[in-house]
């Protein structure tokens, strides 16, 4: 085994999965050198790719496999992850300006860098779907930061300056999903994960533009066999890309038109002409022909001048309308003779500022294998390996519900993201609430929810996990929807206005009379269940007949009846506050003798039992159902205090039922309040009432 076989050095392994062949490079890079360890190169038996788009997987995959296994020979240990590049005839580009605040003035990390840079590949994403009204999914295959800023400043390198805001105008370049899915799809059938992913004119202008020539208006063109990929420099960045469908394949095409042969043998007859003056070969008949080089030229110049014509044109499109200054020509396409010539024709500049680059250009790669020369055929390959080293970024796929999608691996991605991207529906992740119940109580419009559901089930790999948990390649979720809690119920007595009651004072007696609920214009017990749209009212009065019965008390036909001191009759309405005079002589027979004992309890303590307060809320049903006034529990400085003693309360009995010091002062004056406001010694104290006593200082 060589020396380069025993590299401990990481190895960066690209593959350039061309139109008419595949290049595999492995290599790394020591500061600004890349050296390449070794490179295979295979052609594809079919034509399994057109324009740069993968039509058959498994063959392309089966030549994938083929590179791979040579490669590793070559070196002496296993690759598993490759870098490539996508090209494609329907490339769109979105120029967009993001904005990463940094909380303040510090000194800009890589991170820092690395966070914006995300933020304007989202937010490509976002304009892109705004600009682009199409079903069909596209993906970002590679994206420029044209300029950065500091504080809105421009400057070149932001890493180690101080600012508080960075942004930057970048250019993201998209494809359909079927042509990024297809290059996954092949790498991974050919047991490789893909480690990067760029577009094929990043990955050329890597090797053939060096920064130092980006303040130039030049234009690169690599003429594949299916495309011919453009990009733009001007002010020291890339400022455009652009993509082409036409290509070395066309001028095969016309060979094989004019030859009357099959496609591949065209291909053979187009290398060879270029170094012969003549080249034989069988057409489809089987006849034994010859072709000279002048020949082939004459057949290639309306197919040369078109490729010329539209790459100039494109040029000037993406250049703001105007020519570039000069011309890098890379790739096998444009290694025909008088292409150069005609694209300088076409853009109107000098001849000579349109030329073919190769070994110009690559100075600082480095073969181990002397034999391979150094031509315009191997720049996007070795490209593709450098631009690992500029950006990552890469899709990831995962299972999401057995269902297999594609991420934009950001490195924030989330589970939440793999449901949004496999159209899981979002209320699907949360537990949903039942019907909600409305309805109208005292005029005013009251809504009371459901309950809510069950969550929803998250595993990762098997695991337990929640929505925000981090994913990774390869991931296995599994999401079980949430559930809907039940619709929202509700009885009477549950309404805070139900448990509220009104006083009256009959024969000078103060009594307290629950309040009524009438649903729908129908008088309901507290045990009626509430249905939307019900209208409720509380009644605030009774009538004297029904003080009369709710007290059991026997009207005579001879007894006289007063309401606030005024002769009524019974169906007199009675207020709030209201007094009722029956016959004097029926004074004695206002209560009955045998009036129910209380309930027996302790006097409010913080170590009252749950028991007792079960009997005591039984006792209080108890007295509601019969109309017998009873036990009331009211809420004291934040503490529930059962009042039990007493069949009517007025404030001042609440002392009996807590321990406050009224001798011992510890403060100027003692503040008194009743559900909020400032309360009255005698004045009534009811079920549900909020009472606080406490020292003012």
């Amino acid at each position: 085994m060589t020396e380069k076989q025993k590299l401990s050095t990481q190895l960066i392994f690209g593959l350039d999965i061309g139109t008419r062949s595949i290049v595999g490079t492995v290599g790394y890079k020591v500061k600004d050198e890349f050296y390449v360890v070794a490179q295979k190169v295979k052609e594809h038996e079919t034509r399994a790719m057109l324009d740069g788009q993968i039509h058959d997987i498994e063959k392309v995959a089966e030549s994938i496999r083929h590179v791979k296994k040579q490669l590793e020979e070559e070196v002496g240990q296993p690759l598993t992850e490759a870098c490539i590049a996508a090209a494609g005839r329907v490339l769109k580009t979105i120029n967009i300006h993001a904005q990463y605040d940094l909380n303040g003035e510090k000194s800009i990390t890589e991170e820092d860098l690395f966070a914006l840079n995300s933020l304007g590949v989202e937010n490509a994403y976002e304009e892109f779907a705004k600009q682009n009204n199409t079903e069909e999914k596209f993906y970002c295959v590679g994206y420029t930061v044209i300029r950065y800023f500091t504080n809105n400043h421009q400057i070149s390198k932001p890493v180690g300056h101080k600012a508080s805001i960075i942004s930057a105008d970048f250019i993201a370049t998209f494809l359909p999903d079927d042509v990024v899915d297809g290059l996954y799809k092949a790498v991974e059938s050919a047991g490789l994960a893909v480690a990067n992913l760029t577009l094929e004119p990043i990955a050329a202008i890597q090797v053939a533009i060096p920064d130092m020539y980006r303040m130039l208006n030049i234009a690169l063109i690599d003429v594949g066999a299916g495309t011919s990929d453009i990009s733009i420099t001007k002010d020291g960045s890339i400022i455009a890309y652009g993509m082409l469908p036409t290509a070395g394949d066309g001028l095969t095409e016309a060979i094989a038109q004019f030859c009357l042969v099959d496609f591949n043998t065209a291909e053979r007859i187009k290398k060879e002409i270029t170094e012969n003056e003549a080249v034989e070969y069988l057409d489809i008949m089987g006849l034994s022909q010859t072709v000279t080089n002048n020949q082939i030229a004459t057949v290639l110049l309306p197919t040369i001048k078109d490729m010329a014509k539209q790459a100039a044109d494109k040029m000037k499109e993406l250049n703001g309308s105007k020519p570039v200054s000069a011309v890098f020509i890379v790739g096998g396409g444009g290694k025909i003779a008088g292409y150069a010539e005609m694209l300088a024709e076409e853009l109107g500049i000098q001849k000579e500022r349109v030329a073919l680059r190769g070994e110009e250009v690559m100075g600082k790669i480095h073969f181990m294998d002397t034999s391979i020369k150094k031509d315009s055929l191997l720049v996007t390959p070795v490209g593709i390996c450098l631009s690992f080293y500029e950006q990552s970024n890469n899709f990831i796929f995962v299972s999401f519900n057995g269902k297999r999608i594609k991420l934009y691996d950001n490195s924030k991605l989330a589970i939440v993201d793999a449901a949004m991207q496999s159209d899981f529906p979002s209320d699907g992740l949360f537990p949903r609430r039942g019907e909600e119940l409305s309805f109208t109580i005292n005029g005013k419009t009251r809504i009371t929810r459901g309950q809510l559901g069950e969550a929803a089930i998250i595993t990762l790999n098997g695991k337990e996990a929640d929505i925000h948990t981090p994913i990774h390649a390869n991931d296995v979720i599994v999401v079980t929807e949430s559930s809907k809690g039940k619709p929202a119920s509700l009885e009477i007595m549950q309404l805070p206005e139900y448990q509220a009651s009104i006083f009256v004072y009959v024969n000078d007696q103060k009594v307290v009379l629950p309040k009524f609920a009438e649903v729908n214009q129908t008088l309901q017990s507290g045990y009626y269940d509430i249905k939307n749209d019900d209208i409720i009212e509380i009644v605030n009065f009774y009538t004297v007949k029904q003080v009369a019965d709710f007290m059991d008390i026997m009207i005579e036909s001879h007894m006289n009846v007063y309401v606030n001191n005024k002769p009524a009759g019974l169906d007199e309405k009675v207020y709030e506050n209201f007094s009722i005079s029956f016959d004097s002589s029926l004074k004695e027979d206002i209560y009955s003798e045998d009036e129910p004992e209380p309930v027996q309890g302790l006097k409010q303590d913080s170590e009252q039992s749950s028991e007792q307060e079960r009997k005591a809320d039984s006792s209080m049903e108890e007295s509601v159902k019969n109309h017998v006034p009873g036990p009331i529990r009211v809420i004291v400085n934040g503490l529930p205090v059962l009042m039990n003693d007493k069949a009517v309360y007025v404030y001042v009995d609440i002392f009996e039922y807590i321990k406050f010091d009224l001798t011992a002062s510890q403060g100027r004056s003692i503040v008194t309040t009743l559900n909020g406001r400032a309360a009255q010694y005698m004045e009534p104290v009811q079920n549900g009432d909020v009472i606080e006593i406490y020292w003012k200082g």
